[in-house]
């Protein structure tokens, strides 16, 4: 039986500013209501699977936990320390995961596959080839010459099969050479999605690299079960070599097979992308959020809860966030990168999260500013309990909006309800409870000396954050 690993790791920094560092775009709702880790296990379904793998960052763990939970998906989640690429990773998971030798199927988190029917009926044909220990990668039926994609040329055909023995991978070509490859049909866009025995992986990998081979099972020697989450020894993993699963074992490996997908696939890795894949208006404009435009054509709009007005634009990006805004020529969205990288060099905030910001108990939303004083609406769901804690320079008043807040002040313990408020110190231990089965909403608002997130001492913590 097959059994999905999901990578779910990775910044999405072309998405910015809608893809975070600490909210990036395989968590967030790009193509429907769901997210695109949401969508690619839901396209699962008639297919017949164990319990999915999850692999991910360290600080997206709360993240991943919520959405398996909102969708009621059982999983297991393994939290990287450090990303080391895909080599490692589906190492990992094919010594991590449960059974008598399953068959990986290794999936990215945030592609788009717009028929899920084809999607699983390739997956199912090639079962078989994974079965007798071929090295399966899926390669897109190419519809135009794309330079942002490596490509797959096929060799002779297997018999019986849809597959093909792979001849070359090529890393991105020129336009010239990718109209070639197209024309030719011969070549397939390269996927990043796989289809194997997690021991024929092993022994490969083992016989290829055996130095990230042996570091993975060390890391794996000394995991250790927290709540949902399994976590890999982190010095022995920040041991481990950075490398693709390409390079480490595809590229090496005599029994590398293709089989054609064609299927909608697309890897959403721009702002051009979601242009492409998402349902157009008259004026083949794609629009989301509250956008009035006039003599427009051909641009993306997304927007949330502010008006976007656009006039005269013709091939152009706007995306507007509660913190950031983009304009961008859709032709030059790669470059977007370049922002990012900026971002990250002056330490701004806007490259790490969002204005609005989730945690496990629920979210709280900085909704303004001052050189004193900072407001944030806070929401934390049924049962959610922030940690027992204190700050060194700032004070807190709270004010309960909705629900019901169980406040731990000091020694004492009160319950606070709605337009009913409460004032910790600074200095003083508090907790905050949501014992209610609604959603807790509260103002906060904190006046002191330095109002940054890292002022926080916690002593207890239900979340394993302390």
């Amino acid at each position: 039986m097959i059994t999905p690993v999901i990578m779910a790791g990775g910044t999405g920094s072309r998405l910015w500013p809608l893809s975070r560092a600490l909210y990036p775009k395989q968590f967030l709702a790009l193509t429907s209501e769901h997210s695109m880790l949401q969508e690619t296990l839901a396209r699962m379904a008639g297919v017949e699977t164990n319990k999915p793998l999850i692999i991910c960052n360290e600080e997206h763990r709360f993240i991943v936990a919520e959405q398996l939970r909102a969708m009621e998906q059982p999983a297991s989640i393994i939290l990287e320390p450090v990303g080391r690429n895909t080599a490692p990773a589906v190492a990992i998971a094919a010594e991590a995961v449960e059974g008598d030798d399953p068959i990986l199927l290794v999936l990215a988190a945030d592609h788009v596959i717009q028929d899920p029917a084809a999607f699983r009926e390739v997956i199912n044909n090639a079962i078989p080839l994974a079965e007798a220990g071929k090295l399966v990668t899926f390669g897109i039926v190419a519809d135009k010459a794309h330079t942002g994609y490596g490509y797959i040329q096929r060799g002779e055909s297997i018999a019986d099969t849809t597959g093909y023995v792979v001849e070359h991978f090529i890393e991105k070509p020129d336009a010239d050479t990718a109209a070639e490859y197209v024309k030719s049909g011969e070549f397939y866009w390269n996927s990043g999605m796989f289809l194997f025995k997690a021991s024929r992986y092993l022994e490969e990998l083992t016989a290829f690299r055996p130095d990230i081979a042996q570091a993975c099972t060390q890391a794996m020697n000394n995991t250790v079960q927290d709540q949902d989450f399994i976590r890999l020894d982190s010095e022995a993993f920040a041991l481990c070599p950075d490398e693709s699963i390409d390079y480490a074992v595809m590229e090496q490996t005599k029994d590398a097979v293709v089989v054609p997908l064609d299927a909608g696939w697309n890897d959403i890795g721009s702002w051009s992308s979601l242009w492409e894949v998402n349902a157009k208006d008259e004026n083949e404009n794609v629009c989301s959020g509250d956008a009035l435009l006039h003599d427009t054509s051909n641009c993306l709009v997304h927007g949330g809860d502010r008006l976007i007005a656009t006039i005269g634009l013709n091939d152009v990006v706007v995306i507007d966030t509660k913190d950031a805004l983009l304009v961008a020529e859709k032709s030059r969205v790669q470059e977007v990168k370049t922002i990012v990288e900026r971002l990250k060099l002056d330490k701004r905030c806007e490259f790490e999260n969002h204005r609005e910001v989730y945690r496990p108990w629920g979210k709280y939303d900085s909704i303004g500013i001052g050189a004193r004083d900072q407001v944030k609406r806070i929401t934390v769901k049924p049962g959610g309990k922030l940690s027992i804690q204190k700050h060194y320079h700032r004070a807190e008043h709270w004010i309960v909006v909705s629900g019901t807040a169980s406040v731990l002040r000091g020694e004492e313990t009160q319950l606070v309800t709605e337009n009913q408020s409460i004032y910790i110190p600074l200095g003083t231990v508090h907790a905050l409870e949501n014992p209610g089965k609604i959603p807790l909403e509260m103002i906060e608002v904190q006046t002191g000396s330095y109002l940054g997130e890292d002022d926080i001492v916690r002593f207890e913590d239900k979340y394993g954050r302390v």
